[in-house]
């Protein structure tokens, strides 16, 4: 029974807030709350002026009857599979239009294709390509608009200030504390930064500089969202991005690039240390599960039929060769058998691949989630 001058949407957050009976089922967290990139983007890139978008056939042809949402992926992406697992339904997209308080009482999804670490990063390529100086106009239509994780940082502070205008500061903060929140950059430093042609990055810093000031800064954002609220972070480790298409299209024996490859480990390897030790040490009220599926996406591209795949060197949905040059669209190749893919398209793993990962981010072993795994995370009891 609603309590006398307490509104619904009120009383249907802090029903979500306690974990209260009147939920329809007992979810694990009570909210998820998702960083990142195209990797793990649900369709905030629909609502801004960018290239890169997901909102086109046949993206998702396998997920909500068939109409794009915005991943950019046949189907389900890693925090999809997290979120049945703890059954807690997939947050919506920040940038949706007209979100309600009900809409966002299990969290939001801020993640946005072709962010990044780096706010530069996304647009690189852009400031210093020569036809700028030829045909500033024409370059114009190059140019992709992104949220940057400072950006999303941004908006999260937004969004807690939201839950507590409608709860009070204590009862937000427990429901933040209680949350999972899974964070994933880097990739996009690297492969829309720092490997793109005519980038000046590479001239401004050698590889190494280059991954101390990007960890620095992951570090210093992971902090302020830390100073948010967030207790229980899910991060994620990048991926061989010498092995997706569309760096294999630019090989001639269609091998995984070991250089970029190297690049990833180092950045890894970096970020690991980082999560556990200074990291550890300067938010003290933090649980850290590093989700590392370097390994075992390494394992898929090696052992494919272990796996059910048979196709790991092209997209199943591009264009050009390996179908490695262009995003999936209408006019794309589309393959008919995408449970054989190992890549949807020139950068993203299918949905087959997707819950593969997530599996062993959610109750793997140390090899694939540590130091505990996102199940035993759930479990934990926050600190607020």
């Amino acid at each position: 029974m609603e309590q006398r001058g307490v509104p619904k949407f009120q009383l249907f957050l802090a029903c979500v807030l306690s974990n209260a009976a009147c939920l329809l089922h007992a979810a694990k967290v009570p909210a998820l709350f998702i960083f990142g990139d195209s990797l793990i983007d649900v369709g905030n890139n629909n609502y801004i002026n960018s290239l890169a978008k997901a909102d086109v056939r046949y993206n998702g042809i396998d997920y909500n009857h068939g109409v794009p949402t915005g991943r950019f992926c046949n189907g389900r992406t890693i925090p999809d599979f997290l979120g049945e697992y703890l059954e807690v339904p997939p947050p919506p997209a920040y940038l949706t239009p007209n979100l309600t308080i009900k809409d966002i009482s299990r969290g939001l999804n801020y993640a946005s294709g072709a962010g990044g670490v780096l706010d530069a990063t996304g647009a690189n390529y852009v400031s210093s390509h020569p036809c700028q100086v030829l045909l500033p106009y024409c370059c114009l239509v190059f140019q992709i608009a992104r949220l940057s994780f400072n950006q999303q940082l941004v908006y999260f502070a937004g969004t807690k200030q939201r839950y507590v205008t409608e709860l009070g500061m204590d009862a937000a903060n427990k429901f933040l504390a209680d949350s999972i929140y899974m964070v994933a950059f880097g990739a996009n430093d690297y492969i829309n930064n720092y490997l793109v042609t005519f980038s000046p990055t590479p001239s401004l810093y050698n590889t190494s500089q280059f991954q101390d000031m990007l960890i620095s800064t992951y570090s210093q954002q992971i902090s302020r969202l830390y100073d948010l609220g967030a207790r229980k972070m899910v991060v994620f480790g990048v991926g061989p991005l010498g092995c997706i298409p569309n760096q294999l299209m630019r090989t001639t024996d269609q091998k995984c690039n070991p250089q970029v490859n190297s690049y990833v480990q180092g950045f890894n390897a970096a970020l690991q240390r980082q999560l556990s030790g200074i990291l550890l040490k300067q938010l003290p009220k933090v649980r850290f599960v590093y989700a590392h599926g370097y390994d075992r996406f390494i394992d898929m591209v090696k052992s494919p039929a272990s796996y059910g795949f048979k196709v790991t060197d092209e997209g199943c949905c591009g264009l050009g060769r390996l179908n490695g040059l262009l995003a999936c669209m209408p006019i794309s190749n589309l393959c008919s058998n995408r449970k054989e893919y190992l890549f949807w398209d020139p950068f993203h793993p299918t949905e087959a691949a997707n819950m593969v990962i997530a599996t062993d981010f959610y109750n793997g072993t140390t090899a694939y989630a540590s130091p505990i795994n996102v199940e035993e995370l759930a479990s934990v009891s926050a600190v607020v």
